[in-house]
């Protein structure tokens, strides 16, 4: 979270209108490329020729193992360290990639014609029988991101879930006006479209991201934002990769809390074996050893103890424990990693 004294105005230096004609214009041009590479497959096979498509493979992170060779770690989310070459020409698994792929472009196509929105279990149910699950279309989705070096909103394919906000902030979606700088404590819901969002307007001094729906009704409920001038959203607001910022923080809950705050031993819940699954794949990686230390720290704490506890555990101190005194005094101490 980055904290700011003084009213703080998002908008980009250029005008609404040239950003409008910008985002029609790269609209069309990718439109353009989807076009033509339809185009050109179509024309391969009439010629009884396979197509193939290259597409780059990349790493965003390694394991310790890696790391610790003696060669420096190379993980980098520009630098390909592969290829994927899907082709017609053989039955395997290369080539059901493709049948899928091509399926999802064609819906992205007529997305971006029609000008609309949808999810990628919207997409999933337009051909449930060839997708057969929806991470096979979220695979898809990612092989044409990486094709056309785009992302996701470009395509517009959307989260399934809206995200909610709240606090001191005022934006307009399109031609809508959204105020929630006049009831800071009501939950509006952020757009699916985030592109449409301009004149952004904000007297906030930080931006809480919380995980669970839950927490942010607690803390709408005991008005968290009229006592902190914040924003306020839930995690599902947006993609996971938006929230790779320099000035992100982890408030919390840490392991060393459970004692910190003299919760009652029946908070505690045994890690599962999938919870130690997740943990121990997360140690591994090599941007932990390096930007994150604290928290490979507290994350061993939890394996060796076998236990963890909610954010929910802590309302057995009082039912808005959270907001009045946990949250605030991280925030005012710095306890945050």
């Amino acid at each position: 979270m980055a904290g700011r004294d003084k009213r703080r105005r998002a908008a980009p230096l250029e005008g609404d209108e040239q950003q409008l004609r910008r985002r029609l214009e790269e609209a069309a041009l990718l439109l353009r490329r989807i076009k033509g590479l339809v185009r050109w497959i179509v024309e391969e096979v009439a010629a009884g020729r396979s197509p193939s498509i290259v597409l780059h493979r990349y790493r965003n992170y390694c394991s310790s193992a890696d790391s610790a060779s003696p060669s420096p770690c190379a993980c980098s989310y520009d630098i390909p360290v592969g290829t994927d070459v899907l082709s017609l020409l053989h039955k395997d698994y290369h080539t059901s990639r493709l049948n899928v792929l091509l399926r999802v472009l064609f819906v992205v196509q007529q997305l971006l014609q029609q000008n609309k929105h949808c999810s990628k279990r919207d997409i999933y149910y337009m051909y449930p029988s060839i997708f057969v699950e929806v991470a096979v279309v979220d695979r898809a989705i990612n092989d044409i991101c990486i094709l056309f070096k785009c992302s996701r909103h470009n395509l517009n394919v959307v989260p399934v879930v809206k995200g909610l906000v709240m606090g001191w902030i005022r934006f307009m979606e399109g031609e809508k006006k959204v105020y929630c700088i006049t009831s800071v404590n009501a939950a509006f819901s952020i757009p699916v479209d985030i592109e449409a969002i301009k004149d952004v307007v904000s007297v906030a001094h930080y931006i809480l991201v919380v995980e669970k729906e839950t927490v942010f009704q607690r803390l709408a409920n005991d008005k968290f934002c009229e006592r902190n001038r914040c924003i306020v959203i839930t995690q599902l607001a947006h993609d996971a990769n938006l929230l790779r910022v320099p000035d992100i923080r982890w408030l919390g809950v840490f392991t060393s809390d459970f004692e910190e705050y003299c919760l009652p031993d029946c908070c505690l819940l045994r890690l599962s074996p999938e919870d130690r699954r997740k943990a121990e794949g997360i140690l591994a990686r090599c941007y932990l050893h390096r930007e994150a230390p604290e928290w490979r720290s507290e994350l061993e704490a939890m394996l060796q103890k076998g236990v963890k506890f909610e954010i929910e555990a802590l309302s057995a101190n009082s039912i808005s424990f959270l907001s009045h005194e946990y949250i605030p005094q991280k925030i005012k101490q710095g306890m945050h990693l």
